[in-house]
């Protein structure tokens, strides 16, 4: 297992996307978080759904996880929110030397 990782949440409204992204950095579970926009397409209740959505990266350890996890399904407004780590397998000594300082 790798001890760095990506989680990717994504949000519909900007109040509580900030409330989830200030949590995370206050409470150091985050290095670095990135926000984009998507226009999401998915099955939800027996019907095809379209949404304009912010997509959230969250860069931080892999051991942080269940941390970050709790913390999302606390304050995110979503039924089932979108919560998905990817393993960062590779990357910049110096940038991965910044997560560690970064986080808990």
């Amino acid at each position: 297992m790798t001890d760095y990782c990506v989680i990717v949440t994504t949000f519909s409204d900007d109040e509580n996307g900030q409330i989830i992204i200030n949590a995370l950095l206050e409470q150091r579970l985050a290095a670095c978080i990135q926000v984009m926009p998507i226009k999401s397409y998915y099955h939800w209740k027996q019907k095809i759904n379209c949404d304009q959505e912010q997509q959230i990266i969250i860069k931080t350890k892999t051991k942080l996880f269940e941390q970050v996890k709790a913390l999302i399904e606390q304050y995110h407004r979503y039924e089932t929110p979108e919560i998905i780590q990817l393993p960062i397998t590779n990357g910049s000594v110096d940038y991965l030397s910044w997560i560690d300082q970064s986080c808990v």
